[in-house]
C-alpha cells in the first residue's frame, strides 16, 4: 500500500486528487516501481491514469519528455491530453511521447531507420498500396490469385508480426498456411520490396524497433534512460509484439504503469493476448497490483449479474465491481418465439420507453454478430422507429449485400444497367475499365441494355480472346438463372447463383474473421428473402427500406455489435439472440475451444456492462435457417445469470413455450440435432458444459414429449407413426409423412412440408 503520510491533505492537496477514491488516490500516488491498475468497466479508469500522468508532472518526477505515455486510439491520446492540459497546463504540450503505440514506433524509426534499411523519409503503405503490392508478388510468384488470395497473404503478414516474427523466424509449420508452403517466401520477397521502395506498413512500425532494440545495445538504452516512467492504457489489448516492445523499455528502471481489465480483453482475432496482463506480476516482480472496483456506471443488478456471468471464467485475476447507486430494476431475461417477435418486442419496449421520456439516443441494441442487425433494421423502418448503425453500414448497404443485390436485380430486370455494371467484374474475371467502355459504346450506339449489348459484342472482334471468354460465361450464366428463377424458389435461386458465379468463393478463400462476418451476412440476406413471395416483390422492399434514411441529427436508437460497443454507454441496453451457436459463436469455440469460450463470456461482461439503468437480454426459441425453422436453445451465459439479479419471461406470439421445463434437459447431446445445424460432437461438448437454472414452464404434455425423447436419445418417439396426424405450435396440424429417428417430415396443411423434431409435436 502507499504511505499514508506522503497522501497530501485535503486542505493543499492539487486539484486533480479531489474526487478520487481511495483506491485511485493510490493509483496516483504510486509512482516508483511496476504497478496494475487492474480497473473494472466504469470504474473511473480514465480518471485515475490522467491524474497520475498530472502527479508525475506537477511533482516534477519527469519532465514531458521524460514520460512515455501509450495508447491504442488517437482519440484515446488525445483525450489524455485535454485532461492533463486542464490539470497542470502547458506541460502537457512538451510531451513528444504521449501517443498511440504506432504513432510512437513510428517516431522511433524515423531516427533509426538506417539500422533497418530504410531512409528516414519512408512512406507508410496504407491498406490499398498494401494490397496492391502483395498482387504483384502473387502473381509473378504464378499463383491463382482466387485460390490463393493476395488479401489472405496480408492477413497472415500482419499475424506474423503482430507475434514479432521476422522473415527468418517462419518456419516451415507457418509457412504452410499460405500456397502450399510459400508463405514464408514470399514474406521474405514483401519485405524486400518495401525496403526496394523505402517503405513499411503499419506492422513494421513496431516490428522494426523491436529488431533494432534487441539488435543495437546502445538503441535500447538511450530509450531506458529517456524513459524515466511508462504508463499504458488498455494493456489488456496488447498484442505480442506490443508487449514484447514495452517489456525492453521497462526492464532497466521498471517505472512501468499498465491500466487495463483481463475481464475486458475481446479482440483476440486482432492479436491481442489477455495473457499478457494475467502474468504482469511474473513480468515485473514485486509488482503493486490497485484494483479499481466502484463502479460509477451501472445499478447493483446490472453489476451483479454481469459479475455471476465472468465469475465462470478461469483465466482472470479476480475482482468485485460494487456502486453506491440505487439496485435498480432487474435485468429483464425474455424469450421469445422467433426473431421477428424478438424484433417486435424490443421495438415495443422501445417505444414504451420513449412515452416514458427517455430520449433515443440513450437506447442500444447490442448484438454479437453484425447480420443480426437486418432483423431489427426492417422491424424500425416499418413502425418508424429513427435508428443508427455504429461501427458499420446498414445493412442493405454493406458491399456484400450491394453486390448480390445487384446480380438479382439484373436477374428480376435484364435492363439493370447499373446493376450489371456493379457484377461484371465481381468476382474478378479479366473484364476491365476498357473492356466496359467498348460495351457501353455498343451500347449507346444501338439503344441496347448492357446485357443485350454484351451478347452481341460477343460475335465481334471488339474484345479480347480472354475477355470474350469471360463475358461469355457470364452472360450464359444470367440468362441460365433467369431460366431457373421461372421454377425455382428465389431464395433457393439466391443461394445457387451466389455459389455457381464464385461470389461466395471469393470470401471463403480469404479466411478472414471479416471474410467471416461477410458470409454470414449472405446467409442472412438469402434468409430474409424466405418472407417475400417472389424476387421482385423482396427488390422493390429492399429499394423502399435504402430510401428511408430518416433526419439523421434527429434522436435514434444505436444498433452495433458488442465489439464495437466497448467503452460506450446507454441508460437501456437490449442484447439480442443470446442462443447457443449465435453466442457464445459456434465458429469461434471450434476454432479456439476453452479460450474462446473464456473470451466469448467476456464479451458477455462487457455487453451487460454497458447498461446503466436497464438491460434486456433476449432469446428466441427458433431461428429460421435456409427456409427451415430449427429449434434454439437458450445462451449458457443466460444460465450462468445469478437469480437474484434477473426477472425472467416468456413472449410466445404463437402460444405457450415449447422449450423444456430446466436447462439440464435442453445441455443434452440430442441438442445439436434439435438446433439443425448439422454440428458434431464439437457442440455436443459445448452443450455438455452448461450449469443448471430453471427457466420457463412448459405445457406439461409438452414437457413429458420431450423428456421422454430426451430418454431415448436419437432414437425418437415410440408413440409416433407415419400418417398420424399431429399438432406443431408454429405450424399448425399436419400427417406425418416420413420418420427417420427424432426427425419427422410432415405435411402441414397450410405451410406444406417441413422437417421438425419429434419434441416439438403433439398428438392431436
Amino acid at each position: 500500500m502507499v504511505n499514508q503520510s506522503a497522501i497530501p491533505s485535503t486542505i493543499d492537496e492539487p486539484p486533480y486528487l479531489r474526487g478520487l477514491n481511495p483506491p485511485q488516490r493510490e493509483a496516483v500516488l504510486t509512482t516508483d516501481g511496476p504497478v496494475l491498475m487492474l480497473a473494472g468497466a466504469g470504474t473511473g479508469k480514465t480518471a485515475a491514469l490522467t491524474a497520475r500522468l498530472a502527479h508525475l508532472l506537477y511533482t516534477r518526477k519527469a519532465w514531458p519528455s521524460e514520460i512515455l505515455a501509450v495508447t491504442f486510439t488517437n482519440r484515446a491520446a488525445r483525450e489524455m491530453r485535454e485532461r492533463v492540459g486542464r490539470l497542470v497546463g502547458d506541460a502537457v504540450e512538451g510531451m513528444p511521447w504521449l501517443g498511440t503505440f504506432h504513432a510512437i514506433g513510428a517516431k522511433m524509426l524515423r531516427r533509426h531507420a538506417e539500422l533497418v534499411g530504410l531512409q528516414s523519409n519512408f512512406t507508410i503503405l496504407d491498406t490499398d498500396d498494401q494490397l496492391r503490392l502483395l498482387k504483384q508478388l502473387v502473381v509473378a510468384a504464378d499463383l491463382d490469385e482466387k485460390r490463393f488470395p493476395p488479401k489472405q497473404l496480408g492477413g497472415l503478414i500482419d499475424e506474423w508480426k503482430n507475434k514479432g516474427l521476422t522473415p527468418r523466424d517462419i518456419d516451415a509449420g507457418e509457412s504452410e498456411r499460405y500456397a502450399n508452403g510459400r508463405g514464408g517466401e514470399l514474406y521474405v520477397q514483401y519485405q524486400a520490396r518495401l525496403r526496394a521502395v523505402n517503405a513499411c506498413d503499419f506492422g513494421d512500425l513496431l516490428l522494426h524497433m523491436l529488431v533494432i532494440l534487441k539488435t543495437h545495445r546502445d538503441v535500447l538504452e538511450q530509450y531506458q534512460q529517456r524513459f524515466r516512467y511508462i504508463m499504458v492504457d488498455e494493456y489488456q489489448d496488447t498484442n505480442s509484439v506490443q508487449y514484447l516492445w514495452l517489456r525492453l523499455l521497462a526492464q532497466e528502471r521498471r517505472n512501468i504503469a499498465c491500466v487495463g481489465d483481463d475481464d475486458q480483453s475481446i479482440y483476440s482475432w486482432r492479436g491481442a493476448q489477455v495473457e499478457n496482463i494475467l502474468r504482469f506480476e511474473k513480468d515485473f516482480p514485486g509488482a503493486t497490483v490497485i484494483r479499481l472496483e466502484q463502479n460509477y456506471r451501472s445499478t447493483p443488478h446490472i453489476l451483479g449479474a454481469a459479475g455471476g456471468v465472468i465469475a465462470h471464467n478461469s483465466g482472470r485475476l479476480g475482482k468485485q465491481l460494487w456502486t453506491e447507486l440505487d439496485a435498480g430494476e432487474k435485468v429483464r431475461v425474455l424469450g421469445v418465439w422467433d426473431g421477428p417477435e424478438e424484433a417486435r418486442r424490443v421495438g415495443d419496449e422501445i417505444e414504451a420507453a420513449r412515452r416514458n421520456g427517455t430520449t433515443l439516443d440513450d437506447i442500444a441494441i447490442l448484438v454479437r454478430a453484425s447480420h443480426q442487425t437486418r432483423e431489427f433494421e426492417d422491424r424500425f423502418i416499418s413502425i418508424g422507429m429513427p435508428y443508427r448503425i455504429v461501427g458499420g453500414f446498414r445493412f442493405y448497404e454493406r458491399a456484400e449485400i450491394r453486390d448480390a443485390l445487384a446480380y438479382l436485380r439484373v436477374i428480376n430486370q435484364p435492363a439493370d444497367d447499373l446493376a450489371f455494371e456493379r457484377i461484371v467484374n465481381v468476382p474478378k474475371r479479366g473484364l476491365g475499365d476498357k473492356a466496359l467502355a467498348r460495351i457501353h459504346q455498343l451500347a449507346r450506339a444501338e439503344a441496347l441494355p448492357l446485357t443485350t449489348a454484351s451478347a452481341r459484342i460477343l460475335d465481334t472482334d471488339e474484345l479480347t480472346a480472354q475477355a470474350r471468354r469471360s463475358l461469355g460465361r457470364l452472360i450464359g450464366d444470367i440468362a441460365r438463372w433467369r431460366d431457373m428463377a421461372q421454377t425455382l424458389p428465389h431464395p433457393e435461386l439466391a443461394r445457387q447463383l451466389l455459389d455457381e458465379s464464385g461470389y461466395t468463393a471469393m470470401y471463403q478463400a480469404e479466411k478472414s474473421v471479416e471474410a467471416a462476418g461477410r458470409l454470414e451476412n449472405l446467409t442472412e440476406l438469402v434468409r430474409a428473402m424466405e418472407e417475400y413471395e417472389s424476387l421482385g416483390a423482396f427488390l422493390e422492399h429492399v429499394s423502399l427500406v435504402m430510401d428511408n434514411e430518416g433526419g439523421r441529427n434527429d434522436p435514434q436508437v444505436t444498433i452495433m455489435t458488442i465489439h464495437a460497443a466497448k467503452g460506450l454507454e446507454f441508460d437501456t441496453v437490449f442484447l439480442a439472440g443470446w442462443e447457443e451457436g449465435l453466442f457464445p459463436s459456434q465458429r469461434s469455440l471450434d476454432e479456439g475451444g476453452t479460450k474462446s469460450l473464456e473470451e466469448e463470456r467476456r464479451l458477455a461482461y462487457v455487453a451487460i456492462t454497458r447498461a446503466r439503468r436497464r438491460a434486456f437480454i433476449l432469446h428466441a426459441a427458433n431461428r429460421r435457417i435456409y427456409g427451415q425453422w430449427t429449434s434454439s436453445i437458450p445462451s449458457r451465459f443466460v444460465g450462468e445469470l445469478p437469480p437474484e439479479h434477473i426477472d425472467t419471461e416468456t413472449s410466445m406470439s404463437g402460444g405457450e413455450s415449447l422449450w423444456c421445463a430446466n436447462w439440464s434437459e435442453r445441455a443434452d447431446p440430442f441438442a445439436d440435432v434439435a438446433r439443425g445445424t448439422g454440428r458434431g460432437p464439437g457442440w455436443q461438448r459445448a452443450a455438455g458444459q452448461m450449469g443448471g437454472s430453471s427457466f420457463t414452464t412448459a405445457p406439461k404434455r409438452i414437457v413429458e414429449s420431450r423428456a421422454s425423447a430426451v430418454s431415448l436419445g436419437n432414437k425418437g418417439r415410440g408413440d409416433l407413426s407415419v400418417g398420424q396426424r399431429v399438432f406443431h405450435q408454429k405450424f399448425g396440424y399436419g400427417a406425418i409423412a416420413e420418420i427417420e429417428g427424432n426427425k419427422l417430415e410432415i405435411d402441414f396443411e397450410n405451410a406444406g412440408r417441413k422437417r421438425v423434431m419429434d419434441t416439438f409435436v403433439t398428438l392431436s
